[in-house]
């Protein structure tokens, strides 16, 4: 028989004797352990900080973002039983790029238009939640800028000239640049009226360097199996973009205010022809119940994508033993996501609240049952030595 130490029942072991220790010191190595976390929490977004504060441009590259991109990715395909990328052929190459979705849920949104290739892109969101300094700065090194609407009164709206210069400054550089144009979320299968913003920027940026490449507006549709909850089907579907520059040369005998109003209904269309769109009415629920029924394509293709129950339950009892333990294991951080689900009050946060959730968990998770699972491996491995 072989020795009977190894390297995981050396971690193991380191594991229990810290848990051992905290539990006879009792009060005060408990206080100093929870001392020293705060400590971690506190500097860790400080190195953040100090991180963003040298990035010259919000468009310019960062180490830490690009380390982490590829996991963020992956954990947002991975958020989704089923997802479809549908016309990326449509992306122009040879111009900057104005990505234009419709707005449905809150961060999935984003993460859908993120996830369309592995080029880095600027977002903008509500200004209300970079009043927070620190929080602001945060934002900023995710690359997202700060955009005021009208509900947050005109004084503030004028206040949005230096995020246009900056958006326009990144798709200069060749960032593509992604603004949701109806301003809100609304999880209904139709459009709200498009704010005037996403025109400013694309014919601001035509003024400045039209001549030198073509600036584009792709309309986007964001079709999620369900609104509420992850682990559901979700289509982004890719339309044909608007030659902003072409557009502009064509309409050069209309003011600024008349050519907005033409792109804007421009991009309406094109933005309802990528989604199960619906007219916003008193019939919209028996209209889209049709729909539904007999969807086209591409939204077709996941039309009965859910397992059946009785495979669903044949599953959950082969993997009961297993499930028990994980679900034992796991009990205190899922009743935390619980919790928080309760106090966030808009349903179409929860999916979004879930993504992040678990981005920050699962690296979590996976510490504090290593132990377990090394513990598992050793006795394992000893059964089969003692059968030999």
């Amino acid at each position: 028989m072989k020795r009977l130490g190894c390297r995981e029942t050396t971690f193991f072991f380191f594991y229990v004797v810290i848990i051992l220790h905290l539990i006879e010191k009792k009060k005060d190595t408990l206080l100093y352990f929870l001392a020293y976390v705060k400590k971690m929490l506190y500097l860790c977004p400080r190195f953040c900080v100090h991180r963003i504060e040298r990035m010259a441009k919000i468009q310019d590259r960062n180490r830490l973002y690009a380390f982490l991109r590829p996991y963020v990715d992956w954990m947002f395909r991975h958020s989704y039983r089923h997802i479809q990328y549908v016309g990326r052929e449509n992306i122009p190459t040879d111009g900057a790029i104005i990505f234009a979705p419709n707005h449905t849920n809150a961060l999935c949104d984003a993460m859908a238009v993120l996830g369309i290739d592995h080029r880095q892109k600027v977002f903008v969101a509500r200004a209300d939640i970079f009043r927070n300094p620190r929080q602001a700065k945060i934002l900023r090194w995710l690359k997202i800028m700060p955009i005021r609407r009208v509900r947050d009164g005109l004084d503030e709206v004028r206040h949005n000239d230096e995020t246009i210069d900056n958006a326009v400054d990144s798709l200069r550089d060749g960032v593509p640049f992604c603004i949701l144009p109806e301003g809100t979320h609304r999880p209904m299968h139709s459009l709200l009226p498009l704010g005037k913003g996403i025109f400013r920027i694309a014919l601001r940026a035509n003024d400045e360097f039209g001549k030198d490449k073509p600036i584009y507006i792709v309309p986007i549709g964001l079709e999620y199996g369900d609104y509420f909850h992850l682990w559901d089907s979700l289509t982004v579907n890719i339309g044909k973009p608007i030659n902003v520059t072409q557009f502009a040369k064509e309409h050069a005998e209309l003011d600024r205010p008349q050519m907005i109003m033409l792109l804007r209904e421009e991009l309406t269309q094109r933005m309802r022809e990528q989604i199960l769109w619906v007219p916003d009415d008193d019939h919209y629920e028996e209209n889209l119940a049709k729909l539904q029924a007999n969807p086209p394509a591409p939204f077709d293709k996941f039309k009965h994508h859910r397992m059946p129950h009785w495979l669903l339950l044949i599953i959950l009892i082969l993997l009961s033993p297993l499930f028990l333990i994980s679900a034992v294991i796991t009990i205190p951080l899922w009743g935390m996501w619980l919790l928080i689900r309760w106090k966030v009050k808009d349903p179409a946060f929860h999916n979004s609240v879930q993504y992040v959730w678990q981005v920050i968990i699962i690296p979590l998770n996976f510490f504090i049952t290593l132990p377990f699972w090394m513990f598992l491996q050793e006795y394992l491995y000893q059964v089969r030595m003692l059968k030999q």
